[in-house]
């Protein structure tokens, strides 16, 4: 991840290059929480930029956002320190789709969001079109929809999983029912490099992580979760790995040789990767995961249960064992960083609601949890993550993206 050698009030300004940061790990580097925090954040400016549930990606002092306005979706590329745009690439796109399921809530996506990497803008579309731009003047290098190979490249609830580059290669599962592919792609000619075509997609973003000495990617599909190598997509190990509806959502993490897995009533699972079958190490129903995905500190496991309408959680990675569960009816998502000495959480309401979001912090240990007061940072439900960067925090919600200051 780059740092910016420039200390901001106690904390050095990060860039934020793809879901979950550039490891996709959802971690703050060197983030200093301030003595006493405030009743309140600072506002700053505010900017109509279209709805969705991307999460903006930040690089060298621009944000780059997807949404979709009317019935196009637009990649923008705005000044992060005064919110004027700077670009904008669109594409009409039907989502009407999205209103006739049970997603209805959620709205037209999109729900991917944007990997910035080498110079470039990676977007996947609500409907299964992967776009790469230039990320200075946002013209398009190319792009593909897959409806050559896969007919439907998009599953029942729309595609929500986050372009994935590494070593100069996009990483993307495409398709829809039963029938996909994980395809890795160069990024400078989108050309195919290879791909693994064993099921669906889910909604999950891939990781890349080490496990057992080797590195993987590790996804979860519609009914399994898989590794896979990262040079040739050569299927390392898999799982069946089933939800109710087909939702699998809920980004996995790694410790040691243990895969650790939820879903929605699924509980928490965690798999021990070795040279055979993976085997369960343990497996836990106190808390379950919806849409949220937890967040690994050490040996700890923090996340936001579906449980009790929703609650904060932290166990002990290595055996499952819960150090506590607290809250209840805290809200239907939540979003959470580690930002060293607390969690940063974004706690939301139903996505078709007009109800307002608040930023949560508690403390990151393992013997109680430890609140501040709930921060308002939105009118409005805010299921995009909050991207922070110094004491800058950018919070997309419904429509807006807004930046506020901790004082």
């Amino acid at each position: 991840m780059r740092i910016i050698a420039l200390l901001l009030a106690g904390c050095v300004t990060q860039d934020w290059p793809a879901w979950r940061g550039a490891k996709g790990d959802a971690k703050l580097d060197g983030f200093k929480p301030p003595a006493t925090w405030p009743k309140e954040l600072q506002r700053g400016w505010q900017v109509e930029v279209g709805e969705g549930h991307s999460t903006p990606a930040l690089v060298e002092g621009k944000l780059y956002v997807f949404a979709r306005q009317g019935g196009d979706e637009v990649t923008l590329s705005l000044d992060a320190a005064s919110g004027k745009e700077l670009w904008r690439d669109k594409l009409a796109v039907d989502a009407e789709f999205m209103l006739q399921s049970a997603s209805k809530p959620h709205g037209k996506g999109p729900f991917s969001s944007p990997s910035v990497a080498g110079g470039r803008v990676f977007t996947f579309g609500i409907r299964g079109t992967l776009t790469c731009l230039d990320a200075k003047e946002g013209k398009v290098l190319w792009r593909h929809d897959f409806k050559d190979r896969l007919g439907t490249p998009y599953p029942q609830w729309g595609a929500a999983a986050s372009p994935l580059v590494l070593d100069g290669a996009c990483v993307i599962h495409v398709g829809g029912d039963k029938k996909g592919s994980i395809v890795s792609l160069d990024v400078a000619t989108g050309k195919q490099k290879w791909s693994w075509d064993g099921d669906g997609p889910g909604y999950a973003t891939s990781i890349l992580a080490t496990v057992g000495g080797k590195p993987q990617l590790i996804t979860q599909t519609q009914y399994k979760a898989v590794g896979l190598s990262p040079a040739d997509g050569k299927l390392l190990w898999e799982l069946e790995y089933k939800t109710n509806y087909d939702q699998n959502s809920v980004t996995p993490v790694v410790l040691g040789d243990l895969v650790i897995l939820s879903g929605t009533a699924r509980g928490v699972t965690a798999y021990r990767i070795g040279g055979g079958k993976p085997e369960q190490a343990w497996h836990t129903d106190d808390v379950a995961m919806y849409m949220s995905s937890p967040l690994l500190k050490g040996d700890r496991l923090y996340g936001f249960s579906e449980k009790r309408k929703g609650q904060f959680f932290c166990l002990d990675a290595k055996t499952g064992q819960a150090f506590w569960t607290a809250g209840s009816r805290l809200g239907e998502n939540a979003a959470l960083l580690d930002a060293g000495e607390v969690i940063l959480a974004l706690a939301t309401p139903r996505p078709d609601g007009n109800d307002p979001s608040h930023l949560i912090v508690f403390d990151a240990h393992e013997k109680a949890y430890a609140q501040r007061p709930p921060i308002k940072v939105a009118d409005t439900p805010a299921w995009a993550h909050p991207v922070v960067s110094g004491r800058s925090i950018y919070i997309k919600d419904k429509t807006k993206l807004t930046l506020w200051t901790i004082p």
